[in-house]
C-alpha cells in the first residue's frame, strides 16, 4: 500500500476562515486526519491484534464543536502547556502578566491560545511516511507574552507506525515556551480507560498545591498511587488521587532526561491488544484521565464521553516553570532556536 496525503474542508469560522482537513495514510494502512484549526488530530485510526482498524482518539467530526466544546481534543498546546501560577511571571526583572482561565491561574497558553488558532499547513512526503507542517506567527503581546514567536510544528505518520511530532521556534524576544499536543487516547476506542495498563518511566513527580501548581519539589513516586514504574491498570490506584483532581492529573519527571530522545511511557489495552509506547526529549509528561467528563458531552460516532474515557501523555517541560527557578529551564532567547521531538508508536501483543 503506497502512502498517501488527501486534502478537504472541514468547515468555516463564523468570521469566514477557512478550515482545512488533511488525511495521512501511510504505508500500513494507519490513518491520521488533521485540521488546520488548533492543528488537532480528529481521527487516529490503527489496528487490533486482528488487524480490524479503530480510531483511538477522542473528538468531534464537526468543527462547531471543536468551536465550542473542545476541552483541547487533540490540539496543539502553547505557547505555554499546562498552568502557569496566578498568570503571571518575571523575566529578565520585567513583570509580565496573562489571561487567567484555570482557577487563578492560566493554562494552556490563555484564553485564546495555540489550539485556537488556524494554522497554516503544507503537505509533505517525507522519507519516513506522509506528514502536515504547521506554522503560526504568535505576534508580540500574544495572550500577554512578550516576543514574536514564529513556530512550525511537523506531523508525520510514518511506515513504522507512528505519529512524531517535530517541534521548532523562533523568538526576537526572551519569552517562555513550553509546546505539547493533547490527544486523548483509548486504545479500545469505547468505555473508559482504566483497564489499560500503563507503565512509565518516571520514578519522581512534581508535587503540586490546591491550584494544582507544583510546591517546587520533585519527588518520589515509589509505594504510592502515583507508582507506574512496573505496569498497573490506570484504574487500579485511581481513586487514591482524587482528593485534588477526580483522577489523574500529574507531572510526572521521565528517568534520565537529558535532552535526547528517551522512553518516557507504554501503554497495553489488553481486549484489543493495542499498544502505544511514547518517547521524548522533553523532561516530563503530564498524565491525564478526562477527570472532568461525566456523559453529557458527545463526540464522533454520537458517542458520549464518560468519565476517565480517555488518557492523555503530554509530553512536556514542568509546570509553572517560568516561576521555578529549580526546575528546567523554558526560556528561549532570540538567536536559539527550539526543537524539540516527540513520538507516539503502536503495535499489538
Amino acid at each position: 500500500m503506497a502512502a498517501s496525503i488527501t486534502h478537504s474542508p472541514f468547515g468555516m469560522l463564523p468570521e469566514g476562515i477557512p478550515v482545512d482537513l488533511y488525511t495521512l495514510r501511510n504505508a500500513n494502512g494507519l490513518v491520521c486526519k488533521v485540521i488546520t484549526y488548533g492543528a488537532v488530530i480528529t481521527e487516529l485510526h490503527v489496528p487490533d491484534r486482528a488487524g480490524r482498524m479503530g480510531d483511538v482518539v477522542l473528538g468531534f467530526d464537526n468543527l462547531g464543536q471543536y468551536l465550542k466544546d473542545s476541552p483541547c481534543f487533540g490540539a496543539a498546546v502553547g505557547r505555554f502547556a499546562n498552568r502557569i501560577a496566578r498568570g503571571s511571571f518575571t523575566l529578565d526583572g520585567k513583570a509580565y502578566t496573562l489571561p487567567i482561565n484555570n482557577g487563578a491561574n492560566t493554562l494552556h497558553g490563555g484564553i485564546k491560545g495555540f489550539d485556537k488558532v488556524v494554522w497554516s499547513a503544507q503537505p509533505h512526503e517525507s522519507a519516513d511516511g506522509p506528514a502536515v507542517v504547521f506554522t503560526h506567527v504568535s505576534p508580540d503581546g500574544d495572550e500577554g507574552f512578550p516576543g514574536t514567536l514564529t513556530v512550525k510544528i511537523t506531523y508525520t505518520l510514518t511506515n513504522g507506525d507512528e505519529v512524531r511530532f517535530d517541534y521548532e521556534a523562533t523568538t526576537d524576544k526572551p519569552t517562555p515556551i513550553n509546546l505539547t499536543n493533547h490527544c486523548y487516547f483509548n486504545l479500545a476506542t469505547k468505555g473508559n480507560v482504566l483497564d489499560h495498563v500503563l507503565q512509565l518511566w518516571a520514578r519522581q513527580y512534581t508535587p503540586v498545591d490546591e491550584g494544582l501548581i507544583p510546591t517546587g519539589e520533585i519527588a518520589a513516586v515509589a509505594g504510592g498511587p502515583l507508582d507506574f514504574t512496573a505496569a498497573k491498570p490506570i484504574g487500579r490506584d485511581i481513586r487514591k488521587v482524587q482528593d485534588k483532581t477526580n483522577g489523574y492529573d500529574h507531572n510526572f519527571v521521565i528517568d534520565g532526561s537529558n535532552g535526547k530522545l528517551s522512553r518516557a511511557a507504554r501503554v497495553y489495552e489488553p481486549v484489543s491488544g493495542r499498544t502505544l509506547e511514547v518517547s521524548t526529549d522533553q523532561p516530563g509528561v503530564q498524565l491525564y484521565t478526562s477527570n472532568g467528563f461525566d456523559g453529557t458531552l458527545f463526540g464522533k460516532y454520537g458517542a458520549a464521553f464518560p468519565l476517565h474515557a480517555g488518557f492523555c501523555l503530554e509530553t512536556q517541560h514542568y509546570p509553572d516553570s517560568v516561576n521555578q527557578p529549580s526546575f528546567p529551564s523554558t526560556i528561549l532567547r532570540p538567536g536559539q532556536v527550539f526543537r524539540s521531538t516527540s513520538i507516539y508508536r503502536f503495535a499489538t501483543k
